[in-house]
């Protein structure tokens, strides 16, 4: 995991030092945080007319990731990456996080400084305080708990149920990806597991590699919306996989939406890759998950404002619940919309 060889078991320090030790380099960067680390509790105080946003996501060990190829720093940014996209899929700015973790005797100092470094790195691009937290012991690996705590404009969250009829159905980026990087990721492994003597074959797969360790919150399209003066409808952000979350909007919005197989954005790299693996591109983006990308809707008004957008792609449109939610194919065919992406249980 780590290539420091230096190693100081976590029970040389105890829980205070221990904690003092990870997060004396995070420096308070929002004027809502009055009391960050240190005390009983964190202290914020946001403006009249602010409304606050909470969300919190756990990733255990062996159920979220595979320590055999995740850098520990790059779980440490992912665990603060995936938990701001939860804020901003609600039309919000993050500006505080809590982080919890529980560690079995497998992991040293060393190993959480790695671990926090990670963190350290996401709170400082997206601007968010590490305000406190929790650590404990485990007999079963790692697990950690972040809690995203931000702000919106009263009367500004957008919902999941929110969806109108005729409303255009929008996405962030492209989808597809961080699947096809944990596929490649888990081929090595094998072979590795087959050959410790063997390399891990990644050349060329950059791209698809840092969409799965490395994803990015759409703090930029958030950014971009306020800026042209589109607020979504309604709006979730794509970590169980596009069907799975348009199926969410549509449940919730009590309404039913026609996506047209031909508009879902797919990498070229993800698409060759999917190939190769012998996997349908669009099963991949439709099922894949855990590209954190921004789905969305519009009213039909704002279509101008938007036809311009660079990163952003209408994949089509919402429709009434009678009508159901349903995969327009390239060949012009229409089939139901079914989910088959990450289940909790």
């Amino acid at each position: 995991m780590l290539e420091n060889s230096t190693r100081t078991e976590l029970s040389a320090m105890g829980e205070f030092a221990l904690i003092k030790h990870l997060t004396e380099h995070f420096e308070i960067k929002n004027e809502s945080t009055l009391k960050g680390v240190g005390d009983d509790a964190a202290v914020i105080q946001y403006e009249a007319g602010k409304q606050i946003l909470v969300s919190t996501d756990m990733l255990v060990e062996g159920v979220h990731f595979d320590l055999t190829y995740v850098p520990l720093k790059h779980l440490g940014y992912k665990s603060i990456v995936v938990n701001l996209s939860d804020i901003y899929a609600m039309n919000g700015t993050p500006r505080q996080v809590t982080v919890s973790y529980a560690a079995s005797n497998r992991f040293s100092v060393e190993a959480m400084e790695e671990l926090y470094a990670g963190m350290l790195v996401a709170c400082k691009k997206y601007g968010v305080d590490l305000v406190g937290g929790d650590t404990t012991s485990s007999t079963s690996g790692l697990m950690i708990s972040v809690t995203a705590i931000g702000e919106c404009e009263a009367g500004q969250a957008v919902y999941r149920s929110g969806a109108k009829e005729k409303d255009l159905l929008c996405v962030s980026g492209d989808l597809g990806g961080a699947y096809m990087g944990l596929q490649l990721l888990e081929r090595e492994k094998f072979v590795f597991k087959d050959n410790p003597k063997l390399q891990p074959d990644l050349e060329g797969n950059d791209y698809i590699l840092e969409r799965q360790l490395k994803p990015e919150a759409r703090r930029d399209v958030i950014e971009y919306l306020h800026k042209i003066g589109v607020k979504p409808t309604s709006m979730i952000d794509v970590s169980d996989g596009l069907a799975s979350e348009i199926l969410h909007l549509c449940t919730n919005s009590e309404v039913g939406c026609e996506l047209y197989e031909d508009k879902i954005p797919i990498d070229l790299q993800t698409y060759d890759r999917a190939r190769e693996f012998g996997l349908d591109p669009t099963v991949c983006a439709l099922s894949g998950g855990e590209d954190y990308e921004l789905l969305f809707t519009v009213a039909m008004s704002d279509y101008e404002k938007l036809k311009e957008a660079k990163d952003i792609t209408i994949i089509g449109h919402i429709t009434a619940k009678t009508s159901g939610t349903n995969l327009v194919t390239r060949s012009g065919g229409s089939h139901p919309l079914t989910a088959q992406g990450w289940k909790a249980f």
